[in-house]
């Protein structure tokens, strides 16, 4: 019988978090230099008040971006900034394999590309998650990758297209990371950490050409102080230390977050991940190594006849 964890089992509980006052460009700053893809915003009094995420950081900053470009900063493109060197699947390769390699290697997904290097698809921990769920449902056998990648065209970019243009695909769709193609081939892949660093880096631009003499007064307009209470996600699922694993899994399935915190009440005990959910779910569903315990041996007689010593 499985055992199927509750969020207390698993949730991290030492967490980065963000005021609501904090400025914004300082809170896009903190998740770049800390690596996360957001953080919960807590009051003074350590009540829950909302989620800073990536997506919110790209919204506080697409005018700043815009503006910046109209005024002359560099506009790079997709193929600037994106990552070339990646970790790929074949659609041939088991999909617990793959759930493995994606938790081994600490990334969200990968591509999945044929012999020839064309794009197929991607693997994702959103699509693993559907494998795992799966599992302990019906307890299926594993399959092949190509089964379950997702094939969705729409999160496709080619490596001309700018950073505007990018940032704008992410903020219409659910997508961590985007396959950069030219032509038919897989060039790259762009994260939302790729734009916002990007975007990040225009924004900190135009701040400093903002206060120069003479500077377009348009910059000055859109640089001028803004917070993280005001790009936060107020709205954004939050679940209980109590919440089983499935229910859990139905929640990342039937949404576009990609971490829960787990409320107490009011106040934030902890924070579930895809990442964690994929973690505690992998260790219940993978096959327990086989124990070598003393065996009677048969040994097959090499003749009819006993050995004159217990004849």
């Amino acid at each position: 019988m499985l055992n199927v964890k509750t969020a207390e089992d698993f949730m991290r509980r030492k967490l980065v978090t963000l005021s609501p006052e904090t400025n914004v460009l300082d809170g896009v700053a903190r998740l770049l230099r800390d690596n996360i893809s957001g953080a919960p915003v807590i009051n003074s009094e350590g009540r829950y008040l909302g989620v800073f995420s990536e997506k919110c950081s790209m919204n506080s900053m697409t005018d700043t971006v815009e503006v910046a470009d109209q005024c002359g900063i560099f506009m790079p493109s997709a193929r600037d900034f994106m990552k070339c060197e990646l970790v790929t699947l074949s659609p041939e390769v088991d999909v617990f394999e793959a759930i493995d390699d994606i938790l081994k290697r600490r990334i969200s997904g990968a591509p999945v590309v044929d012999k020839e290097g064309r794009f197929e698809g991607i693997f994702s921990e959103k699509t693993a998650m559907r494998v795992l769920v799966a599992a302990i449902h019906d307890q299926l056998p594993g399959t092949k990758v190509a089964c379950y990648m997702n094939l969705d065209r729409n999160r496709i970019i080619q490596d001309e297209d700018s950073l505007l243009d990018v940032a704008h695909k992410f903020q219409q769709t659910p997508y961590r990371r985007l396959p950069v193609l030219h032509g038919t081939r897989l060039a790259g892949q762009v994260s939302r950490r790729d734009v916002l660093r990007a975007e990040h880096r225009m924004a900190l631009e135009a701040q400093t050409r903002s206060a120069m003499p003479g500077a377009d007064p348009r910059l000055a307009a859109v640089v001028q102080d803004r917070t993280v209470g005001q790009y936060m996600d107020e709205n954004a699922l939050t679940a209980k230390p109590s919440c089983d694993m499935l229910t859990i899994a139905q929640m990342f399935l039937n949404s576009p977050y990609r971490r829960l915190p787990i409320l107490d009440g009011d106040r934030l005990v902890g924070q579930v991940s895809r990442r964690d959910l994929l973690e505690a779910a992998a260790s219940v569903l993978r096959p327990k190594p086989q124990r070598h315990t003393a065996q009677t041996l048969y040994l097959s007689p090499l003749s009819d006849v006993a050995p004159p010593s217990i004849g």
